[in-house]
């Protein structure tokens, strides 16, 4: 954490020191700068206001890292101010200017954060008086039921989590709702422990007055892409058997149009390397056998995960997105251990 981060939140005003620190960091960045609307003359204000939001929102976010991320708050304070911050007070204007509920799309692989993002998201966004619903691509799934009867008709839908699996009329019933500012809306939820861990609906959620939704999922906002692509895929499609079966969930992608069209906007968390996603998720694997629960072997997690490059490849559906400023709003890149990176509106022009 920067020296004059402390020096903001141990004092009751923002000092000239520490503001013109902290006014050269915001802008020493000028992509991520422009990401966030800060400019020369307006960063005095952004500081401002920034540093306010940061002390009022200090309580609930300790007892976050504290209780779910478990780390110490002092860790991720970089974080907060540098990214999440900015962030939410850039939706809240965005939902100021619409005039009526925000749907904000995050897309994201297995341990890009976009979990925890949205939940300090819906902690900063409830101080700036705004009332935020999470609701995950995971919530749609068909049921239990449903999804039998699928893998009968499709045996290599093997496990849930590829376009097909979803009920793509219950998310778009819930968007329209919210969208349309009828209260109360009933929110699918979905529990991924029922039946062995196969996953079955649960408890629907009831919801008032929402303004903002924070729709996240792998690959919430992914368009088709021309089926020739994949003459030339890259592994682990290998097989004509691998072609047939990526072709197939492509053009599953199309029943997926109607939500993304729904999105008024999308943030791509966006791993500078694909790979990661196995490592991260063999990382998870280990730790939750450290802890005593049941986790995958690393040859179990390899083929899951293969199941999923095989179904949409991120080099081949995600990393176009990147220069893609028609689709995605705002890309934030993660590293290997998780930090971010680069943060940018349009990567074709930045």
């Amino acid at each position: 954490m920067n020296l004059w981060l402390g020096e903001i939140l141990t004092t009751d005003a923002v000092g000239e020191t520490w503001q013109q620190q902290a006014r050269v960091a915001a802008l020493a960045d000028r992509v991520r700068a422009n990401a966030f609307g800060i400019t020369p003359e307006n960063v005095d204000e952004v500081i401002e206001r920034r540093s306010h939001l940061l002390k009022s929102i200090l309580p609930a976010f300790s007892q976050f890292c504290l209780t779910t991320l478990q780390v110490q708050p002092k860790e991720m304070l970089q974080v907060l101010w540098d990214l999440w911050l900015p962030l939410g007070i850039k939706l809240a204007s965005h939902r100021q200017q619409l005039g009526r509920p925000l749907i904000q799309g995050i897309l994201g692989g297995q341990g890009t954060g976009k979990t925890t993002m949205s939940n300090v998201l819906k902690l900063i966004l409830n101080q700036l008086g705004y009332r935020t619903l999470s609701l995950s691509l995971d919530d749609l799934y068909k049921t239990y039921s449903e999804r039998l009867i699928l893998t009968q008709q499709d045996p290599r839908l093997i496990w849930r989590g590829p376009p097909g699996t979803h009920d793509v009329d219950l998310g778009l019933n819930v968007l329209d709702q919210i969208r349309q500012l009828q209260s109360p809306v009933i929110v699918p939820r979905f529990d991924k422990s029922a039946y062995g861990g196969a996953g079955d609906r649960t408890t629907p959620e009831m919801v008032t007055d929402v303004d903002i939704i924070l729709f996240e999922g792998w690959f919430v906002g992914v368009r088709p892409i021309e089926p020739d692509v994949f003459d030339t895929a890259p592994p682990p499609i290998i097989t004509d058997e691998d072609r047939a079966f990526a072709r197939d969930i492509n053009h599953r992608l199309h029943d997926y149009l109607p939500l993304w069209e729904r999105l008024d906007s999308l943030i791509l968390l966006y791993p500078t390397d694909y790979r990661y996603s196995l490592e991260w998720r063999k990382q998870a694997e280990q730790q939750m056998i450290a802890a005593g629960k049941s986790g995958m072997s690393n040859a179990e997690i390899e083929e899951f995960v293969n199941y999923f490059w095989r179904s949409l490849h991120p080099e081949l559906f995600i990393k176009p997105l990147v220069k893609d400023g028609t689709v995605v709003d705002l890309v934030i890149e993660i590293h290997a251990d998780h930090s971010f990176g680069e943060v940018y509106c349009d990567r074709a022009n930045s």
